[in-house]
């Protein structure tokens, strides 16, 4: 039988919560040279991208802003930064840039890094955003504030990153335990963790930032929906770090699969919470 729920995790805020995989994004899961790879990182875009931006025009991004996209993926992010808001620049930086090479716009400059280098210092910024990043990199808090410190006075740092709403109290249906199995199937293949989310305010504050505020914004799963086909991309290219999980057999996963695209689909999908801080100084403003 397949227990409710996963074991429990204890953090502490730094993100180092007990034995986690040492695989990483895009190596381990989720190889961007697999066929259609680009294609689901674009239905989270679509899932996701106008909420981004609304809160990113409503910090304030605009002309004369020079911009750092971290983990930037497909680029929709920065180009949707430069066409929609009009900023300055946008330096969009992944450990893998094949995608954003594929996308050149006027204004965007790719750079190849790993921003868990000691030496990643690609300059200071009005914006720097991370969107489904560090929920999947070890030590944190230490990126948190290594990002923070690429600030310009007065600018800001967004960050966003998954909240998940399924494992703690939601019922036990096929589509909540192939999200625990998710969770901890990457959890166990890569490092990733969401328990943490939630602490971006206190986080931002105590990396010196000002005006910390957050929200969050749950998708809904509706029959077609961009976020209904990311989830079943991504849990038809996890099965089997899921079902090593023991959660789930892969039964279990293809009802899941069915269930979103079912008009009678009742379930939460995980959430985005985006929180941001300014660094203090004379800069750029915005609420």
């Amino acid at each position: 039988m397949e227990p409710p729920h996963p074991p429990p995790s204890s953090h502490d805020g730094t993100g180092d919560t007990g034995v986690t995989g040492e695989g990483r994004y895009g190596e381990a899961v989720f190889p961007p040279e697999r066929a259609g790879e680009d294609e689901r990182i674009d239905l989270g875009a679509l899932a996701y991208d106008e909420t981004t931006l609304a809160r990113l025009e409503r910090l304030g991004a605009g002309p004369g802003w020079h911009c750092l996209e971290v983990g930037a993926g497909t680029g929709t992010v920065a180009h949707r930064l430069l066409d929609r808001t009009g900023v300055e620049s946008v330096l969009a930086v992944d450990r893998d840039v094949r995608f954003l090479s594929a996308r050149p716009a006027p204004g965007l400059t790719v750079m190849e890094a790993d921003i868990t280098a000691p030496d990643f210092d690609p300059g200071r910024f009005q914006l720097v955003h991370a969107r489904f990043v560090l929920m999947h990199l070890p030590a944190r808090r230490e990126l948190l504030a290594r990002l923070a410190g690429l600030l310009a006075p007065g600018g800001v740092l967004v960050l966003g990153d998954a909240v998940d709403l399924t494992s703690a109290v939601a019922a036990d249906t096929p589509y909540t335990r192939t999200m625990r199995a998710m969770w901890q199937g990457l959890k166990d293949t890569i490092g990733t963790d969401v328990t943490w989310v939630p602490e971006y305010p206190r986080l931002l504050r105590e990396a010196g930032l000002t005006s910390v505020a957050a929200e969050i914004y749950v998708p809904p799963l509706l029959p077609g929906s961009a976020i209904s086909r990311f989830w079943a991309d991504t849990w038809s290219r996890a099965r089997e770090s899921m079902t090593a999980t023991g959660l789930v057999d892969d039964a279990t996963v293809t009802e899941a699969i069915r269930c979103l695209e079912s008009p009678d689909c009742a379930e939460l999908s995980a959430g985005l919470i985006t929180a941001w801080g300014r660094r203090p100084g004379d800069g750029p403003s915005g609420g």
